[in-house]
């Protein structure tokens, strides 16, 4: 992976027109953004209010209209877009014998995990968990991970592949504020070492106000984007989060 000293901006993905319905019912209608790569994007809501089904639709899991694109902005070619995806729950079965080297490697390479394990791939792997601090993770089953040890292993999984685009979908539900902490400290430090643009399913307004390069308010369409001190300042943010009950943005995310 190409490590930078600053956000490139030399690659940007937009969404143009996209829209959502399931039966008769619209979700998403007429959203366009424009995401620059070493940029966090937070996208921020009501429950209900489409977010997750906006990286359903991003990742190809379900059907929309409007289109996605991935340029190079120093000639202006088109690419394919490579995403990097960590979802906001994975069900893991108690007493799965499964290591975390197993289950990153059966994801990067076909030779079968119950065979003596390659050098090569084993200090892949470890590099891997590395950049997030998770090397020693390595042999640990997975079903004895905490959710902050499983949330760091699943980033480690996604940006292997050196994915264009990073999803996260409200990847924190239920770490503690030190596992918080060190979780947006990462992003930070992937956004700035790496050639990759993150957009992340948020309700911690605080950290998305201090970590976030752009906020995206979505209401069915985008309401509003811009820096966080623009859309918290906005009547669109007042009307969504201020002039309702809280419970609107603080629960179970919607489907």
């Amino acid at each position: 992976m190409r490590k930078i000293i600053e956000p490139c901006g030399f690659h940007c993905i937009k969404v143009n027109h996209l829209g959502v319905e399931f039966s008769d019912q619209v979700v998403l209608r007429d959203i366009n953004l424009h995401i620059h790569c070493g940029t966090l994007n937070a996208v921020i809501g009501r429950n209900g209010a489409g977010k997750s089904t906006l990286i359903r639709a991003i990742l190809g899991d379900i059907a929309h209209t409007g289109d996605i694109e991935f340029r190079d902005t120093k000639d202006g070619r088109m690419a394919k877009l490579k995403i990097g995806y960590v979802p906001q729950t994975v069900n893991i079965e108690k007493n799965t014998p499964v290591s975390v080297y197993d289950l990153i490697a059966s994801y990067e390479s076909s030779y079968p995990v119950f065979l003596p394990k390659r050098r090569q791939v084993y200090e892949k792997v470890k590099k891997a968990l590395a950049v997030f601090e998770a090397q020693d993770l390595i042999d640990k089953q997975v079903c004895n991970l905490s959710g902050g040890e499983l949330q760091r292993v699943l980033l480690s999984m996604a940006i292997m592949d050196e994915p264009n685009l990073l999803l996260l979908d409200e990847p924190v539900s239920g770490i503690d504020q030190n596992g918080m902490e060190l979780f947006y400290k990462t992003m930070d430090y992937l956004k700035r070492n790496y050639d990759l643009a993150i957009i992340l399913i948020s309700h911690d307004l605080d950290y998305v106000a201090k970590y976030a390069d752009k906020v995206i308010l979505i209401d069915q369409t985008v309401a509003k984007q811009g820096s966080a001190k623009e859309v918290f300042n906005s009547p669109e943010f007042a009307k969504v989060f201020l002039a309702g009950d809280k419970e609107n943005w603080i629960g179970e995310e919607e489907k």
